[in-house]
């Protein structure tokens, strides 16, 4: 498993959240942060180039695995915001409390061991006026498919080195001291039901 998770999985990554419909989704999220952002599951830097620069001072993205860095440099160079990258996890940001502006989590609580930590540790660090924007995939609300989802997590957290199709992100999030003030639930068009059902939206913290 070393090699396909060091070297497959960041590149099957980086094509599949890279797709044309994936990226209009992220266009309609991005471009709401402001100030100081952290970024956790920085990824290959997909959300750069959806960065306003003059809105947003600076991003400070958290990626805990170096094969998914080793890709970012492309994204990197045409960032028109400056980027301070760190190899870390969710669950232990390197940041004093209060100090973003805007958290970011866009194809991560997925993934990320500890959600709940996670989430806790975004919560920490945003300033009490800071808000979190979500742009998810996880459980979906129709109960026929959330129990596919059941059944096929284990073989798909497998093959998808963590990720997991089956995470309630709304109510990760609220559970951990956020309140919505947008959100909407959608199917991402052509994806399969099992995981196409998406999560984007605006939180608070509480």
């Amino acid at each position: 498993m070393g090699f396909y998770v060091d070297r497959i999985v960041p590149r099957l990554t980086h094509f599949c959240c890279g797709s044309g419909r994936i990226a209009e989704q992220r266009a309609l999220i991005v471009p709401e942060a402001e100030g100081t952002v952290v970024e956790i599951g920085f990824g290959t830097g997909h959300n750069l180039g959806y960065y306003q620069a003059g809105r947003v001072t600076q991003v400070i993205g958290i990626e805990p695995h170096a094969g998914m860095l080793g890709l970012a440099d492309g994204n990197l160079a045409a960032s028109p915001v400056p980027v301070e990258l760190h190899q870390g996890v969710a669950e232990e940001l390197p940041l004093e409390s209060g100090t973003a502006d805007t958290a970011v989590l866009t194809f991560t609580l997925c993934s990320v061991a500890e959600p709940l930590v996670a989430l806790s540790e975004l919560r920490r660090v945003l300033k009490p006026e800071g808000r979190l924007l979500v742009l998810e995939h996880g459980r979906s609300d129709d109960e026929a498919v959330a129990r596919w989802q059941d059944r096929l997590d284990p073989l798909w957290t497998r093959c998808a080195a963590g990720c997991h199709i089956n995470r309630p992100m709304r109510l990760l999030i609220e559970e951990a001291g956020f309140s919505f003030a947008q959100l909407e639930t959608f199917s991402l068009r052509g994806a399969p039901k099992t995981v196409g059902f998406h999560s984007r939206g605006v939180a608070v913290p509480r």
